[in-house]
């Protein structure tokens, strides 16, 4: 995580494993200091509360998604290689942190917390706005179908793969993310080819 300091980064580290073993809403200052055996006085010189830590995270990760198509595009793959590189790269950070799940689909956990509220939607929009771009490219080039509107394909991908995590999950991380993700990534993306009759 970039422009963090070494201890910001360990107290992450540490809300993610609280998160992962106890669920978000044991996520707290109190529960936090104590299993880093620090003071909560000491806490608060890193973060001003819990919020900030988790605007933290969810900062990460935007700036990890945006990478993730940028360094794709960069890559000059063909539009349908860059969705699919995208959302294995995604399965593949899921699979390595789990707890980071529990704080990306934490919307109605957040509904409370505006700040929270505003970058998932923000995170959200930044997604359905790149996603849009290189199935709008597909489009023009051929390789998906246009008579399904660029922005609407793309917020079928995405609440399709945000459902297929939340079983994951709610599954209790019973099957190999990647790996099916991966079956799944082929199938979802055959329904926006344009040689693919529906």
């Amino acid at each position: 995580m970039k422009n963090i300091t070494k201890r910001q980064n360990e107290i992450i580290m540490s809300a993610l494993e609280i998160i992962a073993e106890r669920g978000i809403q044991e996520l707290t200052i109190k529960n936090l200091s104590k299993s880093m055996g620090f003071t909560e006085a000491a806490l608060y010189r890193h973060f001003d509360n819990k919020i900030q830590i988790l605007t933290t995270i969810l900062d990460y990760f935007q700036d990890s998604s945006k990478l993730d198509f940028d360094i794709n595009k960069s890559k000059q793959l063909d539009p349908e290689q860059i969705i699919y590189e995208v959302f294995i790269q995604h399965f593949r950070k899921f699979s390595e942190t789990p707890s980071i799940v529990s704080v990306i689909f934490a919307d109605d956990i957040f509904k409370n917390e505006q700040m929270l509220s505003d970058k998932i939607n923000n995170i959200m929009q930044s997604n359905i706005k790149k996603l849009s771009e290189v199935i709008k490219f597909g489009q023009k080039n051929g390789i998906f179908r246009s008579d399904i509107s660029n922005e609407h394909a793309a917020l079928i991908i995405l609440g399709s793969l945000r459902l297929f995590v939340k079983n994951w999950q709610n599954s209790c991380y019973s099957f190999n993310l990647e790996n099916e993700g991966t079956l799944y990534m082929n199938s979802l993306l055959n329904l926006f080819k344009k040689n693919i009759v529906s």
